[in-house]
């Protein structure tokens, strides 16, 4: 039970200080410590190949995208100076967290927890579940790749701006 702990921690942690945080490059990197925290409770939780999948996924190419639009779209080094926290910004989020775990409490107090005789289930092998995702499922795979790809495109379109026919090296 302890290293579930460790491990709520260093997601909320790293979420919150992502969240609070002023620079951009900081808070990505601290979101990829939190997907990998939630990597780690994956396999707390014993689904190994969902733990693999996140690390793969979240870990590698979505930060890679993340942190690549991060570093192509930005406009100069300078940061923002920091807004002070309006009262009915604050009072807003307030409301909507507290909406929002009232919703998860009543949905949990409210879930029927009826004791069943059907066997538990067998475990699915990796190497089955990679064969769905490279057999029926490979399209799939695909078009997420493709997706990516032009995310990433549209972020270096959207950091080179428009040309400036004055200067020489964006003469056509």
């Amino acid at each position: 039970m302890f290293p579930l702990f460790i491990i709520a921690f260093l997601i909320l942690g790293a979420s919150a200080v992502a969240m609070l945080g002023r620079n951009l490059i900081h808070s990505a990197l601290l979101l990829v410590l939190s997907w990998a925290g939630i990597a780690g409770f994956y396999l707390w939780a014993g689904a190994e190949f969902v733990a693999f999948a996140q690390v793969l996924i979240y870990v590698g190419a979505v930060s890679m995208v993340v942190l690549f639009a991060v570093l192509l779209t930005r406009q100069g080094a300078v940061t923002a100076p920091a807004e002070p926290a309006l009262a009915g910004r604050l009072s807003l989020g307030f409301l909507t967290v507290g909406s929002m775990a009232g919703l998860l409490i009543s949905a949990v107090l409210g879930t029927p927890l009826a004791v069943t005789t059907k066997p538990a289930p067998t475990a699915v092998p990796v190497k089955e579940l990679g064969a769905l995702l490279m057999g029926p499922h490979a399209a799939a795979l695909l078009i997420m790749g493709v997706i990516l790809t032009v995310a990433l495109l549209g972020a270096i379109v959207i950091a080179a701006g428009p040309r400036d026919p004055a200067r020489p090296e964006d003469a056509p």
